[in-house]
Formats: structure tokens, C-alpha cells, sequence
């Protein structure tokens, strides 16, 4: 082995030029003179407001404050668009330049096996297993938070396929590897026809996969899935809330095949009733801690269990970024977009992100690189641990620093424990060796013990990942952002409005939670190495909360103005009333250039812009409202688990044209808003004989046309008043909501 190795450093030499990767800026001159303009537009308006303020009342002060508000965080992300880059990579010299590649250990998460079905994980387990990459090199990790026997059984029955799906994807450079969607259509594929011996296997294969499938749906329809003995035994009588540690090795390889399928490990941390677990942030620890001792890859890739491998070149691509810069100070972690299998057309909840990615996210890569969204992420397991960027560019070759200190025992077990085991391996990925498998039965014992301990991901937040980014930033690493052709992993978006909500209201709890304590992007940006413009681009999401206060007065504005006879906006004989129009229109046909630039449609840029003014007066005012329970000690925060369906069909006209809604009071303010505006248009409608030029102080037509605008955006809820079952919004809300609205109307009289 030795003399392989030494024989391709000649060859690694000759190849050192070649480049594996390239950032490249984009061209967004007219992109820059919208915002800008829109900037100045809004910047106008407040100077305006401001000297005409002792000429008005409270209208025109409360759109004052809420329009600072707005105008501020436009000003975040004109600094965050501001210098978009692209990354290119050239995976074709990956192999050219390093011939003995870096080990990557892959993470899935699952937490629920009714909200997150096992069938979702074990294909995209399956896609891990049979990504373009030497399979000795590979380990994937599964964390079941459920401690379901069901997701075990599943795993192992998933395992005997991968030993023939995974030689198949190789041997016919299978492009699509998880099953269900490979197998998704009628036909057969089109080369079938012309080589028997593919047939005949892709027949067999999918008779497997069919098998499969079977199998664990008959295991779901029963109490317990399987006996409960041999390697099931230790799923016997435990409870998911109450359980000590449970770690299986399902696949490993004791020796280098040709047909190899990577290392596949099953964990289900210990769960006690009084052991604050801190959600994904505990589960993703553990996974580091497990792997830490049993591969200790340099390299970690973390998915959901729903974000499935669609490029299978994925592991090459991250590599070429990782691997490929000249200082390693440069990427930290490679963040990879999420994107959206048989997404609903157009984009009814707001949920593809597709234009975020392509616009806030690029911009974010041209300062000090996006944050990490949780999945479809490459870590650098040395930088999890703790490690500076000035320790990784001084260290010596056989010495490593931590913190500035040269490593030894005592620094590391205050840090990580005093787990031998867990430590000798700490030492090797911070002078960032390349990993190799330990004997994985004999170290299985030690990591019941190593699974207790904390490493790596940051608690204190349900947007663990968010968190954890910040801190690798603020430390003064750099990250990356790639969106390769066909996208890299692909996943199935929340179901329906009340999921999206949810899942929304859990970051905005999240991000805000993150600026109120100690790990404030102001405060890193002020006492450690995060560059402002990084700080600007932090403060967009982390203020998600507290925007929901401005968005929510600026919406009840009109009917107030409307219901009190005054005005919240220049006269219509008014030069100045052009200001607003002008930033009215302009807003909306810059944002809709950039969905039509995306290749989106106009029926999504509307969709995204009305639940925009939804979730910021819903999800994000429930994210504002958990976070002050939280402080308060009256509650703690919650993470949700969002509902994951693997068959979800975009053509499905009734989910796609209509908005769900349940007896959750996260709808309340919705209902209210488009109760409390059908109040003041028909109050309005009934002064309309009088005039609808109004006086000096009195109602005009822009107030009216604004509120006409919230019930546009509300739309979905003026629908719900009047629909049935899941469509409908039920009568509680109604009530709850109406009660709210006569308490407005009765305060707007005095």
C-alpha cells in the first residue's frame, strides 16, 4: 500500500495546477440600480414624513416607525445582493490533483416515523450508499430521535437492497439514485430496449424495490413491526421519551470489494424525562461523537431524511471546494440549496425559496459565505471541534493547536469529555488526517459512554444550524455556496399552509432567540471576526420576529385611517404623493423581474409575495410572541417536526389552488386583519355618495386602495371564511378573530 501511495505523489505533483474550482462575480448592474433606487425612494419618503410630522397625528407617526422599519431591512438586502458570486467546480480533476481521496462520513436525521415516514429515509440512505465515491471511503450514520423499531427494521431491509442497488447505479452510471424516484415513471428507460442485460436488471431491481416498499408498509400497518429479538431485542419494552443509547452497525466492510457498499450505522441517542436532549443540535452531536470514534472522516455531509442525493458527482463537487482552496481559512463548510421535488406549481405557501437562493444566497457567497440551512451541507469536522482559522493555516505537521494552544490532554478532555477513545480521535482530525475505520465492533461498546457528550453543533436555539454557522463566521472562517446542474440533493417541501406556517414560526423562534443572547451577529461582529456586511446579511433572518410588529400595524393602517376618518399618506394634490406610488411599483416590478428572471411565473411571484405579509403577520409574530414565553419562564420553546410527504404530485389542482387551515390560533391574526379591513371598506362604501376627495386631514382613495391590498394579500383567508373542512377556517378562529375585530373597531371610535 505504501508503494501505491508513493507512486502517485509524481503524478498528484504534475496535476497541482489544475484547477478543481473558481469563484465567479456576477453582473447585476441593473439589479444594483433597482435597489439602489428603491432605496433612495424609501429613504425620501421618511425624510418627508419626518418633516411633516407636526402637521399630522398618530397615523402618520405609526407609518413613520413602520416604514424606518422597512427601510431598513431593504438597506440589509441591498448590502447582502450586493456582490453575487457563482461557484464553478471541476470535479474531472479531483482524482488528478489528490489520488487518495479524504474520507466523508454522511448524517441523516429522522425524528418521527408517522410525520417522517422510513420509506423517505432509507431512499435517501440509499442515495448516500451509491453516490459517485469510493465506497471504502464512505460511512452514513442514521439518528432516529423516534427509537422506532420500525426505522431500524426498515434500514436493515433497505441495507440488503443497497448490496444490489448500489453496483447497479455504478455499473450503468445510474444519474437519479434514490429508488422512488428513479422507478417513479410507467415506461421503462429508453437505452432498455437496445441492451437486453440492462433490461433484465432493471427489471429485477425494481421487483426488489417493489418488495421493499412492501415490506415496510406491511411492518407500519402493525403494532410492532417485527420480533423484538436478536438484533431487535434492545428495541424491547422502551419508551421513545425514556431509553438508554442504542447504536447498531447494519453494513460494514471488512475488505475492499469491487461491489463495496459504504459503512451504514443505525443510533438512537439516550432519552431521559428530565434530560434536556436540545433537538437536532443533540442528535447531530451525537452522530459527531459516534462517527468521531468509529471513522473520524475529515469531512461530514448532514441531510434530512427527506433530502435525497439527485447529482450523484454530489461528494466530488464538495470536495473540489473544500479541497481546492489555496488556504483552508477560504471554506469552512460547502452549503448546497435546497431544492424541491414535485414542488405545488407556482409556489402556493411561499416555501421553494428558489429566488432567496439564487439572489440573497449568491450574495451572501460574495462576502463571507452563506450560513448553513441545516442540510445538504459539507463540514470540515476540525472546524466543528472548535478550530480557529489562524490554528489550521500555523499548524505544524505533526502538532496541532486549539485555540492557540498547542493540544493536550488536559485542554481537551475540559472540552470534549474524558473519553479516551473520543480524545485520540479529536487529536487526529484536528491535524486533519484523512480518517480510516476503526475495527467498528470493537470500539461499540466504548460509545454508549461518547454518545452522552456534547461536540461541535451549538445549542440554545431551535435553528441549530443557523447557530453553529455563526459561530464557525464569527471565528473568521469562510463558508461556500454551490448550486451545481442537476441540483445536488432534492427533498419534499411542508405539504400545506399549516405545515409551512409551522415550520416558518420554528425559525423565526429560532433566529431570534440567537439575537437576544450573547451570540448576537452585532455582538461577534463587534468583539470577533464576522465582517459587517456578514453581520447586515445575519440580521435579515434574526429580525424576522420582530418584523412581524411593523408588518402587522402597517396592515391594520388602512382600516384604522378609514374607520377614523384620517390619513396615513400624502394628499392626492400632493407632489409628495408620488413617493409612495413610485416605491409601490417599483418594489413590485423589481421583485417580479427577479421571479421572471428565475424562470418562475407571475401566479408564483404573487404567491410569494402574499405569503410574504402572511407569515410575517403569523408564523413570524408567533416566533416574536414563543420567544417573550420563553424569557418570561411561562413556556419553552418547541421544536416542531414538520410532516414529510415522498407523494406529493404538483398536479394535484385542489392542494394547489387552495390554502389549508386548521384550529391552530397561529390564524387568528390573518383572520382578524381581513375581518378588521371588510369592516372599513364597507364603512367606506357607505360614505361614498359624500366624496372621495376627502378634506385636510380626512380619508382619501390611497388609504382605501391599501386596505383593498391587505384583503388581496389575505385573499386566502377571505376564501376560508366561506369554505368547509380543511379549507375552511374553523368557527373557533372565527369567533376568536371577530372578537379582536369588534375590539378595534369599538378603539378606533374614541
Amino acid at each position: 500500500m505504501e508503494t501505491s501511495k508513493s507512486s502517485l505523489q509524481p503524478m498528484a505533483k504534475e496535476f497541482s495546477q489544475l484547477s478543481l474550482h473558481e469563484k465567479i462575480s456576477c453582473k447585476n448592474t441593473i439589479q444594483r440600480a433597482l435597489d439602489v433606487t428603491l432605496l433612495f425612494l424609501l429613504v425620501s419618503l421618511l425624510v418627508y414624513r419626518l418633516f411633516s410630522l407636526k402637521n399630522h397625528g398618530f397615523p402618520w407617526l405609526l407609518a413613520l416607525l413602520c416604514e424606518s422599519s422597512f427601510t431598513f431591512v431593504w438597506g440589509v438586502i441591498v448590502s447582502t445582493k450586493w456582490s453575487p458570486v457563482e461557484c464553478r467546480t471541476y470535479p474531472e480533476n479531483l482524482e488528478k490533483r489528490f489520488p487518495d481521496l479524504p474520507n466523508v462520513d454522511m448524517f441523516v436525521t429522522t425524528a418521527d416515523p408517522v410525520l417522517e415516514p422510513p420509506i423517505i429515509t432509507v431512499n435517501t440512505v440509499l442515495s448516500l450508499l451509491a453516490v459517485d465515491y469510493p465506497a471504502e471511503k464512505l460511512a452514513c450514520y442514521v439518528s432516529d430521535d423516534g427509537c422506532s423499531p420500525l426505522t431500524f427494521y426498515s434500514l436493515v431491509e433497505g441495507s440488503k437492497f443497497a448490496k444490489l442497488w448500489v453496483p447497479f447505479c455504478k455499473k450503468y452510471n445510474i444519474q437519479v439514485r434514490a429508488p422512488f424516484r428513479y422507478f417513479s415513471g410507467d415506461s421503462e428507460p429508453l437505452h432498455a430496449a437496445i441492451n437486453s442485460e440492462f433490461k433484465e436488471n432493471w427489471l429485477k431491481i425494481k421487483a426488489e424495490y417493489e418488495l421493499l416498499v412492501w415490506k415496510i408498509e406491511e411492518a407500519a400497518r402493525k403494532s410492532v413491526p417485527c420480533d423484538l429479538a436478536g438484533e431487535f431485542a434492545a428495541f424491547c419494552n422502551v419508551e421513545r421519551r425514556n431509553h438508554p443509547a442504542i447504536i447498531k452497525i447494519i453494513l460494514e466492510h471488512k475488505e475492499i470489494l469491487p461491489d463495496a457498499v459504504p459503512i451504514l450505522v443505525y443510533i438512537s441517542r439516550e432519552n431521559r424525562p428530565k434530560q434536556s436532549h436540545h433537538y437536532k443540535a443533540g442528535a447531530m452531536n451525537v452522530l459527531t461523537r459516534v462517527s468521531g470514534v468509529m471513522t473520524n472522516a475529515p469531512i461530514m455531509l448532514n441531510v434530512d431524511c427527506d433530502m435525497f442525493v439527485n447529482n450523484p458527482q454530489v461528494v466530488r463537487h464538495g470536495m473540489c471546494q473544500l479541497l481546492g482552496s489555496k488556504s483552508e481559512k477560504k471554506t469552512a463548510f460547502v452549503q448546497y440549496p435546497q431544492v424541491f421535488y414535485d414542488g405545488w406549481r407556482d409556489d402556493p405557501y411561499g416555501i421553494q425559496f428558489v429566488v432567496f437562493f439564487k439572489y440573497m444566497f449568491r450574495g451572501m457567497a460574495g462576502i463571507q459565505g452563506p450560513w448553513c440551512s441545516g442540510t445538504c451541507c459539507f463540514h470540515r469536522r476540525k472546524v466543528l471541534y472548535g478550530l480557529w482559522p489562524d490554528d489550521a493555516e500555523n499548524q505544524a505537521p505533526n502538532n496541532a493547536s486549539f485555540d492557540g494552544k498547542l493540544l493536550d490532554h488536559t485542554i481537551l478532555s475540559k472540552e470534549f469529555g474524558n473519553s479516551e477513545e473520543f480524545i485520540k480521535s479529536t487529536v487526529e482530525a484536528l491535524k486533519g488526517n484523512k480518517g480510516s475505520p476503526n475495527n467498528l465492533s470493537r470500539s461499540h461498546a466504548r460509545l454508549l459512554v461518547v454518545a452522552m457528550r456534547t461536540c461541535g453543533w451549538m445549542y440554545g436555539s431551535t435553528t441549530e444550524d443557523v447557530l453553529t454557522a455563526l459561530t464557525i463566521h464569527r471565528k473568521g472562517w469562510n463558508s461556500s455556496l454551490h448550486s451545481p446542474q442537476p441540483p445536488a440533493f432534492m427533498g419534499c417541501a411542508p405539504s400545506g399552509g399549516p405545515e409551512a406556517i409551522t415550520q416558518q414560526k420554528r425559525w423565526a423562534t429560532g433566529v431570534l432567540e440567537i439575537l437576544i443572547s450573547k451570540n448576537s451577529p452585532i455582538i461577534a461582529t463587534l468583539t470577533a471576526k464576522l465582517q459587517f456586511r456578514t453581520c447586515l446579511a445575519y440580521l435579515w433572518i434574526h429580525v424576522w420576529g420582530l418584523r412581524s410588529i411593523p408588518e402587522l400595524c402597517y396592515a391594520t393602517l388602512p382600516a384604522y385611517c378609514i374607520l377614523t376618518d384620517s390619513c396615513f399618506l400624502p394628499k392626492v394634490e400632493e407632489p409628495a404623493i408620488w413617493i409612495p406610488i413610485t416605491i409601490f411599483v417599483t418594489f413590485n416590478l423589481h421583485t417580479l423581474r427577479e421571479y421572471l428572471k428565475t424562470g418562475l411565473s407571475i401566479r408564483a411571484w404573487w404567491n410569494n409575495l402574499r405569503m410574504g405579509r402572511i407569515m410575517a403577520t403569523s408564523a413570524y409574530l408567533f416566533g416574536l410572541l414563543t420567544v417573550i414565553l420563553k424569557l418570561s419562564g411561562l413556556a419553552d420553546t418547541v421544536f416542531d417536526v414538520t410532516q414529510k410527504d415522498q407523494s406529493s404530485n404538483g398536479n394535484d389542482t385542489e392542494h394547489k389552488t387552495k390554502f389549508a387551515f386548521n384550529g391552530s390560533p397561529i390564524f387568528v391574526p390573518g383572520t382578524t386583519l381581513i375581518l378588521v379591513n371588510l369592516i372599513a371598506l364597507l364603512a367606506f362604501s357607505s360614505r361614498l355618495p359624500i366624496s372621495l376627495v376627502r378634506g385636510a386631514h380626512g380619508v382619501g382613495i390611497g388609504e382605501v386602495f391599501c386596505s383593498l391590498w391587505v384583503v388581496l394579500c389575505f385573499w386566502p383567508f377571505l376564501k376560508g371564511l366561506f369554505e368547509k373542512g380543511n379549507y375552511g377556517i374553523p368557527s373557533s378562529t372565527i369567533v376568536k378573530s371577530a372578537a379582536l375585530a369588534f375590539i378595534f373597531v369599538h378603539f378606533c371610535r374614541y
